[in-house]
C-alpha cells in the first residue's frame, strides 16, 4: 500500500498538472472537505440504501432459484437462458434501456439486482450439487429430519460456495450500481457527484468520491461475510 501511494505522489509530481492527476495528499485533503460539506452523508445514504437493497433482493431471488433448480431439472433448464443473459448484457446497455422505463432514482437497485442475481444462483446451485449423495442416501436410512440434514449436511457444503458468491457479488454490486447512477446521475447519489466531477475537472472530487466507494464497498463486504459466516456456524451448532 505504501509503495502503491509512492509511486503515485511520484507519478503526480512527474506530470506536474492537477487537472490531469492529482497527488494522494490532495485527495484526502478533498476528502475531508467533503465530510464536512452539508449533504455529504445524504448522498452517501441515497446509494447505499439503493444499492443494499439491490443486493439483498438478488440474494434473496437468486437463492430461491438456485434451490428450485436444484429439486427441478426443468427449472435450471428454463432459467438457463435468462441468467446468461443477464450475465452477457453490458450494463450500460441495461441503463439505457431500464431508464426509458424507470425513474433514474432507483435504477442503482435494478442494475445491482441483475448483477447479484445469476453470481448468487450459480453459487448456490454448485453447492447444492456439491452436496455428498451418499451421506444423504445415509440420512435416508436412518431417517434424519430434514432440520438435522439441513444443518449437518447441506448447509456445510453450501456454505463455501455462499460465501464466495456472496464477495463477488457485492464487489459487483457497487461496481454496477454506481456506473449506473454515472450514466443516469440521479440528483443527490455518489453517480450523481462523480458525473460533475467529470464534467466540471474537479480531478481531486473524482479520486475522493472514488476512495469513499471503495472504503464503503470494502466495509459493506467485510461486515456482511462475517455475519453471513456466523449465521452459518450458529445453524450448524443449532
Amino acid at each position: 500500500m505504501l509503495s502503491a501511494l509512492l509511486v503515485w505522489q511520484l507519478a503526480s509530481y512527474v506530470v506536474g498538472s492537477k487537472l490531469l492527476l492529482v497527488s494522494p495528499f490532495d485527495v484526502v485533503v478533498r476528502l475531508v472537505g467533503l465530510v464536512g460539506e452539508e449533504g455529504f452523508f445524504a448522498t452517501l445514504g441515497f446509494s447505499f440504501s439503493r444499492i443494499a437493497l439491490g443486493f439483498f433482493s438478488g440474494l434473496l431471488c437468486g437463492t430461491l432459484l438456485a434451490l428450485l433448480a436444484g429439486r427441478f431439472k426443468l427449472a435450471e433448464i428454463l432459467l438457463w437462458p435468462y441468467m446468461i443473459t443477464v450475465k452477457s448484457v453490458p450494463v450500460a446497455s441495461i441503463v439505457v434501456i431500464a431508464l426509458v422505463w424507470m425513474s433514474a432514482k432507483n435504477i442503482s437497485a435494478l442494475i445491482s439486482f441483475l448483477m447479484v442475481l445469476p453470481i448468487v444462483y450459480t453459487n448456490i446451485l454448485e453447492g447444492i450439487r456439491s452436496v455428498d449423495r451418499k451421506m444423504l442416501e445415509m440420512a435416508d436410512v436412518f431417517g434424519m429430519r430434514f432440520s438435522k440434514r439441513l444443518r449437518l449436511i447441506w448447509l456445510p457444503a453450501i456454505k463455501p460456495f455462499a460465501v464466495s458468491g456472496c464477495r463477488v457479488a457485492l464487489g459487483l454490486a457497487w461496481k454496477s450500481g454506481v456506473a449506473a447512477e454515472l450514466i443516469g446521475y440521479p440528483k443527490g447519489s455518489i453517480g450523481e457527484s462523480l458525473y460533475y466531477s467529470k464534467l466540471y475537472l474537479y480531478t481531486a472530487d473524482l479520486f475522493a468520491w472514488t476512495v469513499v466507494i471503495i472504503i464503503l464497498s470494502v466495509t459493506f463486504e467485510k461486515l456482511f461475510v462475517f455475519l453471513l459466516k456466523k449465521a452459518f456456524e450458529r445453524s450448524e451448532k443449532a
